[in-house]
């Protein structure tokens, strides 16, 4: 994980990813898993509880507050792209494991790259992308060919599970 960035209002995400659209790391993930959801209220608690229950099944307990967290911020953003007056386009969760990293990938149908916002020390909005950045190893988004963009964390898994042991045989 990433130390401490200092103040919120100078919060920059440069020191966290390339500040422009990046690709995520490729590697060879073991396993996969991708959920459609609706852009309603309930999609930012449905997302964080399926991927709890992944977790739970891939050995993955010991990240899974972490990357639970890095989950919520991220739905919650793309649910609020989902809102906006271009249509009331589905979000779409992916997780993908390998040995040493969990990749998660958020997917809306607005192409505005994300954006950290200043704000107040007390301000109960504002804060995702800073939350993402310091729970995760790395974060950026990008362009896919067929719309939209997709916003990506990756955190390192550690000690790799048994699950994803046996997904790599």
């Amino acid at each position: 994980m990433n130390g401490s960035i200092g103040a919120a209002s100078n919060y920059s995400p440069v020191h966290h990813h390339t500040g422009h659209s990046a690709h995520p790391p490729s590697g060879h993930w073991r396993l996969a898993s991708r959920l459609e959801l609706g852009p309603l209220p309930s999609a930012v608690p449905c997302a964080r509880l399926h991927a709890k229950h992944i977790f739970r099944e891939w050995g993955l307990a010991h990240i899974a507050d972490d990357a639970e967290l890095v989950i919520s911020e991220l739905m919650t953003n793309a649910l609020n792209a989902a809102k906006l007056p271009q249509g009331r386009q589905p979000i779409t969760l992916q997780l993908l494991v390998s040995r040493e990293y969990l990749m998660i990938q958020v997917w809306d149908a607005l192409t505005a790259a994300p954006a950290p916002r200043p704000h107040a020390i007390d301000s109960e909005t504002g804060r995702g992308l800073e939350i993402v950045s310091l729970l995760s190893d790395r974060w950026g988004y990008y362009h896919p060919g067929d719309g939209g963009k997709v916003v990506w964390a990756v955190l390192a898994i550690g000690a790799t599970s048994d699950v994803v042991q046996e997904a790599s045989a």
